[in-house]
């Protein structure tokens, strides 16, 4: 009796250990799966965001165009893109900086020909909004200025290449900057200077460019004798410069 006793008691304790080994593992399992389902929950939250962040400023809008360098002119320029991305351009660029007033497309073609960025916005667009504007021209190569009939509220463009923006919060703006601002694949002519000698500050106000080529006078023309002056009779003309024999 007592060793049945001693037996059923020690199946008894077996019994309560193997439930209670069943307990811990299901127990362990519970624990590894709902730490595997935080780990997945917060590797798909950073990538969800990595991938919002990476659509949002992502460059994939940015168009491209096929514009030849070196084209001077003097003479106003019916650009198709607006504001303009290439082509023919003033001899004179246009000096890196700020700008409150609209500029000539002419000078400012010419200063991307050299590597600048342009940054133009809509007229109406607001001071705060300006200002954020002005904060991200911290360098050399960046001209800022506002561009009448804007497709988009913020635009910005370098040789041969644009982006129109939402605005100036835009974070694919700061990203443009970097990429195209003195890019020695897009830039025509790469080290060329954005200031000095040969360049012009003046906006389109102050610089008025003709619409078309001043007309030149015809080749062996006269010039007309002043107002109120005589012209010479022949026996008052010049001596002959050949020497008399």
């Amino acid at each position: 009796m007592v060793k049945e006793r001693t037996q059923a008691r020690r199946e008894q304790l077996a019994k309560l250990q193997a439930a209670q080994k069943r307990k811990e593992r299901r127990t362990a399992m519970l624990m590894w799966g709902a730490g595997a389902f935080v780990i997945v929950l917060l590797v798909g939250i950073v990538g969800v965001y990595v991938i919002n962040e990476r659509s949002q400023s992502s460059l994939d809008g940015v168009k491209t165009f096929k514009y030849e360098a070196s084209q001077h002119t003097q003479v106003k320029v019916s650009y198709k893109e607006n504001p303009p991305v290439g082509g023919e351009h003033n001899p004179t660029w246009q000096q890196c900086g700020v700008y409150l007033e609209p500029i000539n497309s002419e000078n400012a073609v010419h200063s991307m020909e050299h590597g600048a960025v342009w940054i133009t916005y809509r007229p109406d667009l607001p001071q705060a909004g300006i200002d954020k504007l002005k904060a991200l021209v911290t360098g050399d190569y960046i001209l800022l200025s506002p561009f009448p009939n804007l497709a988009a509220p913020v635009a910005v463009s370098s040789w041969n290449n644009q982006l129109l923006l939402t605005g100036p919060d835009d974070p694919r703006l700061p990203r443009y900057i970097t990429k195209y601002k003195q890019n020695p694949t897009t830039t025509p002519e790469y080290g060329a200077t954005c200031t000095g000698r040969g360049s012009t500050d003046a906006p389109a106000a102050a610089n008025p460019l003709p619409a078309t080529p001043p007309s030149a006078a015809p080749s062996g023309a006269a010039t007309p004798a002043p107002s109120g002056e005589a012209t010479p009779a022949a026996s008052e003309a010049a001596p002959s410069a050949t020497p008399s024999s």
